[in-house]
């Protein structure tokens, strides 16, 4: 069973958790996270991506940049901007965004848990986006951002998670994007044992988010075994930061589609050769189309949305040709596009599902000729992909609100 442990926390100060609180480092390029870093000059994206902290000509993945993040790291917590919990304990983290809340325990999670597939992934990572983070982690010798998880909501654990939250919370703010944060800390010995526990008897959690950093996480810990063969495993790099949420409360946005040509057809053929493909295709005009059922998509050509409704030959039972995603590659990207391999492929790009419709109509004015919106997938259907031990297409799932860097951190020793 997973082990979801409580650990000695470092976090802002309660005046400053607002200020510090960053997007995922992913989130933006360089020069966006240069942007944000002059605007908020105590944003943790200033450790999270301290090249914004150098010239353009000093590359991204310098030493220098990874060497800066660990001291700009130590230098905050001994400026007090960051102070050290007493004891380990776990915190209860809400968000809260458009009046829906989604209430996850923040914990450590075990790298063996991973390497055992009792924390189960839906997604493939790639080497190369790995190794900055990698470095980054191994460098600070601190787990910045955590992993977004999910479990199997159990009503016990609902309970006591409950109950933390009539306390008065660490923080309570809410962010730029009009994300509301709340945060408790559950620090009594019988409550930490209790949950513990409770959390050993779930059978296993799973990668919602973050794939990459998880990835990175466990092959710094995995390194730090090699250069320590005496460890015990109770080394603080045995595990990896975490935030863990009932999987009843998550909600899953679409990750739409654009592409840069239709493969040298014309739009008047291209819709032939999508109706060719099995798919029912019904002009919609000017009215932008977010599909409200599984099996139909949206499309979009210049200054024209039409609904594509796929037959009942082009789906399937399978966990992962049944998903949207896969339906729209297989049948219609592949075959009438030919792009087959959605991730090297130049000619496809994805937009998060929370840039809305509008966001797909630039695109094509603008650098594109097409625009697929999609139905989201759902969790249920991630839980299955992963408990079959199967893998998502890329970019299949877009998860809001995202979780805050710089609230916690895990230092690795």
């Amino acid at each position: 069973m997973p082990k979801v442990t409580p650990f000695q926390g470092i976090r802002p100060v309660p005046a400053l958790a607002e200020r510090v609180a960053a997007l995922p480092y992913d989130v933006y390029n360089r020069r966006e996270a240069v942007a944000e870093v002059i605007k908020e000059p105590l944003s943790f994206l200033k450790i999270d991506r301290a090249e914004t902290q150098f010239p353009d000509e000093i590359d991204t993945y310098d030493s220098r940049v990874y060497a800066k993040a660990r001291s700009l790291l130590d230098a905050w917590i001994a400026d007090g901007i960051f102070i050290i919990e007493e004891m380990p304990c776990y915190y209860i983290y809400e968000l809260t965004m458009n009046g829906r809340s989604q209430t996850g325990i923040v914990a450590c999670s075990s790298i063996d848990d991973y390497q055992n597939q009792l924390i189960r992934k839906h997604e493939n990572t790639r080497e190369d986006k790995e190794l900055d983070r990698i470095r980054h982690v191994d460098v600070t010798d601190a787990h910045t951002g955590p992993i977004f998880l999910a479990y199997r909501s159990k009503q016990e654990i609902n309970v006591l998670v409950d109950t933390a939250k009539r306390q008065a919370p660490l923080y309570d703010f809410v962010s730029r994007d009009q994300i509301a944060h709340r945060v408790w800390r559950i620090s009594e010995t019988e409550t930490i044992l209790r949950l513990q526990a409770l959390f050993e008897q779930i059978p296993c959690t799973y990668i919602a988010d973050g794939h990459h950093r998880c990835a990175s996480a466990v092959k710094v810990g995995l390194k730090r075994r090699r250069e320590h063969p005496g460890y015990t495993g109770r080394e603080e790099f045995n595990r990896f930061l975490s935030v863990l949420f009932p999987d009843d409360q998550l909600a899953i946005l679409p990750y739409n589609r654009v592409v840069r040509d239709l493969n040298g057809l014309s739009p008047k053929e291209f819709l032939k050769a999508i109706e060719h493909a099995g798919f029912f295709v019904e002009a919609k005009g000017s009215l932008p189309v977010a599909p409200a059922e599984k099996g139909s998509f949206g499309l979009y050509l210049p200054d024209e949305w039409y609904l594509l409704r796929a037959t009942d030959a082009l789906l399937s039972s399978d966990p992962v040709k049944g998903l949207d995603v896969s339906v729209l590659q297989d049948h219609l990207l592949a075959p009438v596009l030919n792009i087959t391999d959605p991730r090297t492929d130049n000619r496809i790009d994805f937009v998060g599902g929370i840039r809305g419709l509008q966001e797909l109509e630039r695109r094509v004015s603008e650098d594109m000729s097409a625009a697929f919106s999609l139905y989201a997938t759902s969790v249920p259907e991630l839980l299955s992909v992963a408990d079959a031990g199967l893998l998502m297409p890329p970019k299949s799932t877009w998860f809001e609100p995202k979780l805050r860097s710089g609230l916690f951190i895990h230092r690795l020793f």
